[in-house]
């Protein structure tokens, strides 16, 4: 395929602490990408519920999953990775959250890399070393039409200290360090994606308040202007933008639409 995607998701992150976190690269990514800080996701707002409708386009009661528990489905959906694979594309997920296995079906995935934390405070820390490390690795070498990149730093972070504390804030920051290095090496055929599947309060989120429903999502690359503030966004979207950046058809399925 002649233009390429990667879309790295930030489990957890809030579109307030883009600013808060000051982070110097994060003021200047958004100067030079179209974006919003407004983009919503689904309820319940947990964790793979809303990667299952990020990647099937359809919202957890078509989906069935529910939970942080996968639940196979009657009637499945060809999700992102399985259209990229049916119209002949090369796909790679780089992970850090064994449940998140389950979001694309056998046979659709040309590489994968799923590193354990260990369940140590370290240990999201180190695999995000890790995963950034072999994609680092895999990407000059394979040149994937396409790769879902996962950071489940903050996530993490947010359970144990709390959303938007100092630590939340520090999470954010080294997640966006590992943004920078990893945008820096692409080659100019990729489009860039950033976005979350939840934010949260507290120490929790999977409910409807605002502060656990509203995403960002950062789009940079030729077809997004510099500046431009996007119209409403589903975290629906994100699918059929991805195959429509790839100049691949998006599922009749999918309930949502390109922003393109």
């Amino acid at each position: 395929m002649e233009k390429k995607v990667i879309l790295i998701l930030v489990d957890g992150m809030r579109p307030d602490s883009l600013s808060l976190c000051e982070h110097t690269y994060i003021s200047t990514l958004l100067q030079n990408s179209s974006y919003t800080l407004c983009a919503k996701t689904v309820m319940p707002s947990a964790t793979l519920p809303c990667h299952m409708s990020l990647f099937q386009s359809v919202e957890p009661t078509r989906h069935g999953v529910l939970t942080n528990t996968f639940t196979p489905q009657v009637a499945p959906i060809d999700g992102l990775f399985e259209q990229i694979r049916h119209f002949g594309g090369k796909t790679a997920m780089f992970y850090d959250w064994e449940e998140l296995r389950d979001i694309s079906r056998p046979g659709s995935l040309c590489f994968s890399c799923m590193a354990s934390p260990q369940n140590n405070k370290e240990g999201l820390h180190k695999t995000l070393q890790i995963t950034k490390h072999a994609l680092f690795e895999y990407l000059p070498k394979e040149n994937p039409d396409f790769v879902f990149y996962y950071i489940g730093l903050p996530d993490g972070i947010g359970h144990t200290y709390g959303w938007m504390g100092e630590e939340y804030l520090s999470a954010i920051r080294e997640s966006f360090d590992n943004i920078e290095q990893i945008i820096n090496i692409l080659p100019k055929e990729y489009r860039i994606l950033i976005t979350a599947d939840h934010g949260g309060h507290d120490r929790t989120h999977g409910t409807d308040l605002k502060e656990d429903m509203t995403i960002p999502l950062i789009c940079h690359g030729a077809e997004f202007p510099a500046g431009h503030i996007l119209p409403q966004i589903s975290i629906l979207d994100i699918a059929p933008t991805i195959t429509k950046i790839l100049g691949i058809p998006e599922n009749q399925n999918w309930n949502g639409k390109s922003f393109l």
